[in-house]
């Protein structure tokens, strides 16, 4: 018996059993491929390595590893190439802007101390006689006299009956005037106390004014008081002239002895420090 045509002819590639089979397992590994690259774009990337210190790691040299494992590497800033360190910005910085930290800025210098100038000196006076010595701390207010030196060179002390009274060497030069100025007075009469009885208690800084016979009056300040024995009174020292315009005012001081008087001498020493025009 005769086969049909059919029968005898091979069956398409396409129908066999190797064919399904194949296209089964490329359909099976094409999607495992998918779904695992679609898993990937939907996770999140790893966040950089730090060290404890917060400092970035970087990976080791070589291929095959991946990145942020390997041996800590350090960011270190090369050092200048002359040599010098490099300069370190302040630590202050300008407040946040955006939320972002602002440049920093420089510690401005220190500011330099003011140096304080010296006060000007007083013009000098023309020569003019004083009339008048003001103590004011002192509550002193006295007329001046003309003294000169006695036959022995020694300077006369003022009349002892007006316990008030201070006298002023007239051939030295007058208050205001460059050179020394020389005024004395009585600590105590045979009344009692004197114009001078007090310059013991004067401190330096202290004010001694002297009017003069044009109006205008000579402010002299106190810088030491000294007292010295008689036996060993220094002249050239009290009565010199020196650099700029000075005031002694000199009484008695020291010991006393009911015969030969008070065994020593107090000394204030002043230079000239303002001078005033008269007044009206």
């Amino acid at each position: 018996m005769a086969r049909p045509d059919h029968a005898r002819r091979p069956r398409p590639w396409r129908r066999t059993r190797a064919y399904r089979l194949t296209r089964t397992v490329v359909l099976t590994v094409a999607l495992a491929v998918g779904g695992v690259w679609w898993a990937r774009i939907d996770e999140p990337a790893p966040a950089p390595v730090t060290a404890t210190d917060g400092a970035p790691v970087a990976p080791s040299a070589g291929s095959g590893e991946n990145p942020g494992v390997g041996r800590a590497v350090r960011e270190r800033r090369p050092a200048p190439a002359t040599g010098r360190p490099e300069p370190v910005a302040s630590t202050r910085a300008a407040g946040p802007a955006n939320g972002q930290p602002g440049p920093a800025r420089p510690t401005p210098p220190a500011a330099r101390p003011r140096v304080p100038v010296p006060p000007r000196a007083p013009a000098l006076l023309p020569r003019s006689r004083p009339t008048a010595l003001t103590l004011p701390y002192l509550d002193v207010e006295a007329p001046v006299v003309d003294l000169r030196l006695d036959r022995h060179g020694q300077l006369t002390a003022p009349p002892d009956d007006d316990s008030n009274l201070v006298g002023w060497y007239a051939d030295g030069p007058s208050p205001g005037e460059s050179g020394t100025v020389i005024v004395v007075g009585h600590r105590d009469t045979r009344a009692g106390p004197a114009v001078f009885v007090g310059l013991d208690e004067v401190t330096p800084g202290r004010r001694v004014e002297l009017r003069r016979a044009d109006g205008r009056t000579a402010v002299y300040t106190v810088y030491a008081v000294k007292t010295y024995d008689k036996a060993d009174f220094p002249s050239r020292e009290v009565y010199g002239a020196r650099a700029r315009p000075e005031l002694r005012l000199i009484t008695c001081g020291g010991g006393y002895d009911r015969r030969t008087g008070y065994t020593g001498n107090i000394v204030v020493y002043a230079h000239l420090t303002a001078t005033r025009a008269p007044s009206r």
